[in-house]
């Protein structure tokens, strides 16, 4: 859009996305340099308004950014008491006991927390160090400088038409450069996933994989709740049909996070994610807990699974890659929070000492041996064969030979017998054709345990301006309904948590392809498990999308 005019804002460092990658890297620029110029944009109506996460907390990056986090406040009020792992039939369970579980996988030391609070807290503590926040300023435009550098974004463009034009409403946003700009948009980011394509970035890497989880947060009778106590559940009701899991964390005043998640990589396109997590609550260790509860909010949001060989070049000429917007969850351990604030601070004092040096505009070489070389890189080593395991060969001997790797690796520094192994396929690419598979038969919800999708999203709170143009472009609008539908049954009516896509066929007519944008909870599903990958993910406008309380 250069023929646009738009005023211009000048930064030391732009930090796109207020989440703990983000944060952090704001706040340890600022320790250490006072005047440096800092700005992050978060297009959520708050900070923690978009952060949907699990969560139990490795403190590890918390204590390496705030030491004092403890005696300033931080909202992390619950740890872990007792950790539990079972095995799912349709009506019992058997029990893992925890003494074969590597080292790694231990919970003791960390705690159940909201991330959206522990965002608001790193933002509070950022401000105070003199960084700007800028919410419900979504960032839909790179700027390039002469040479092809990232130089900056563009922020706050609203009242665009309902087809994408600049009308006499339009406010155009404005631009802020920055010596080195920092992408922490989160999974499958859209302006993430421009930089890796422009610079391939993913060269030599394999290809990234992801999940959808999916997350309830439930008030339960007190008598029932067990504050700090964290459970894993594999098994039921996936089975064969696919990879993922579940996990239930005890948090404070009697709630209880009760989440699902569901490896993107399924073959049959009649998997409906959603409803295995409405079936899961009817398992009876499940169904008994929540009992006489009362269900408060609900979100969703795609992880990534692709670990340390598929994580991409983390930087190219004046932008860097921090937490999930480069893959930096630990697959088993269901934890990527750590890394992501372990990555903010190793890319701020990158670019300190590449400020100090009077650079700008390059690549910041030293954030990724940083990354690759230290804390981060050791954790994504040591599990990186558990997903491929798990995808090549199924739940039990994943779990045995995954966690017979993950010990080797413990006790002899990181050798693995098995190298290190590959994903194969991107998980689009997955998809088989529905002709070979059945279709899979799911109760209907209960409305007291289990819940329809729009039921469910209305506890997202997430919001629309429905004159706005639909953020979820299609590349060919015929695409689903002559492809889509006619090969894989359209799985986009079943893999998306949120309802967006229906195919309405009408007497007389032609079925149709509808988006119901609104509904999106900005999980980026469909943007990665589109069979055709017809359908991309743009930001929507500021301050649209989910809230989420205490997520």
């Amino acid at each position: 859009m250069s023929e646009i005019e738009r005023e211009a804002m000048e930064y030391d460092v732009v930090i796109v996305g207020a989440g703990p990658a983000g944060l952090s890297a704001a706040i340890r620029l600022k320790q250490l340099d006072a005047d440096l110029d800092v700005v992050v944009l978060e297009k959520g109506s708050e900070v923690g308004a978009h952060i949907l996460s699990g969560a139990v907390l490795d403190p590890c990056g918390l204590d390496a950014l705030i030491p004092d986090w403890k005696e300033k406040g931080a909202p992390l009020n619950t740890p872990v008491t007792e950790d539990h792992f079972y095995l799912l039939g349709e009506a019992g369970e058997i029990r893992v006991p925890n003494f074969p579980m590597p080292p790694l996988m231990n919970n003791h030391g960390n705690y159940i927390v909201s991330m959206g609070n522990v965002c608001r807290w790193m933002a509070e503590q950022a401000e105070e160090l003199g960084v700007e926040i800028f919410p419900g300023m979504a960032c839909s435009e790179l700027v390039y400088g002469d040479n092809g550098e990232v130089k900056g974004v563009v922020a706050g463009v609203f009242g665009l038409e309902e087809d994408g034009t600049y009308g006499p409403n339009t406010e155009p946003g404005m631009e802020l450069h920055g010596k080195y700009v920092f992408l922490s948009e989160g999974v499958r980011g859209s302006l993430s996933k421009e930089v890796i394509e422009k610079f391939d970035l993913q060269a030599d890497k394999e290809p990234q994989k992801y999940g959808v989880g999916m997350k309830e947060i439930w008030e339960i009778d007190p008598a029932k709740h067990k504050e700090g106590s964290v459970t894993h559940t594999m098994g039921w009701p996936l089975n064969s049909n696919a990879g993922g899991g579940s996990f239930v964390y005890h948090l404070e005043n009697n709630q209880v996070y009760v989440g699902f998640v569901v490896h993107l990589n399924y073959k049959n396109p009649h998997m409906f994610p959603y409803m295995e997590f409405q079936r899961f609550k009817h398992h009876p260790m499940i169904a008994e807990l929540l009992e006489g509860g009362k269900r408060v909010a609900y979100g969703a949001r795609a992880i990534t699974e692709g670990g340390y060989q598929s994580m991409p070049k983390l930087v190219a000429p004046g932008v860097a890659l921090l937490g999930c917007s480069a893959g930096m969850v630990n697959v088993p351990r269901i934890k990527g929070n750590h890394n992501a604030m372990l990555s903010g601070k190793a890319a701020a004092e990158a670019a300190f000492d590449a400020i100090k040096a009077e650079r700008s505009g390059d690549e910041l070489n030293s954030y990724e041996d940083d990354v690759r070389g230290g804390a981060i890189g050791k954790d994504l080593k040591k599990v990186r064969n558990v997903k491929p395991m798990w995808s090549k060969w199924g739940l039990m001997p994943s779990l045995v030979l995954g966690g017979f790797d993950m010990w080797f690796q413990t006790i002899f520094g990181g050798f693995s017998l098995f190298g290190t192994l590959g994903h194969g396929k991107n998980d689009a690419e997955a998809t088989e054709e529905a002709s070979k598979h059945k279709p899979i038969d799911y109760p209907k919800p209960d409305g007291k345990l289990s819940f329809d999708r729009l039921t469910n999203v209305s506890f997202s709170m997430t919001n629309h301006e429905e004159s706005q143009p639909c953020h979820l472009k299609l590349a060919d609008p015929a695409v689903p309904t002559a492809v889509n539908l006619a090969k894989f049954d359209e799985p986009a009516q079943r893999y998306c948590p949120a309802g967006v896509y229906e195919i309405v066929q009408e007497e007389g007519s032609d079925p149709r392809f509808v988006v119901n944008f609104q509904n999106c909870v900005h999980c980026k599903t469909c943007d990665i498990k589109d069979p055709s990958q017809n359908i991309t993910w743009t930001t929507p406008q500021g301050g649209d999308g989910p809230n989420y309380p205490n997520m």
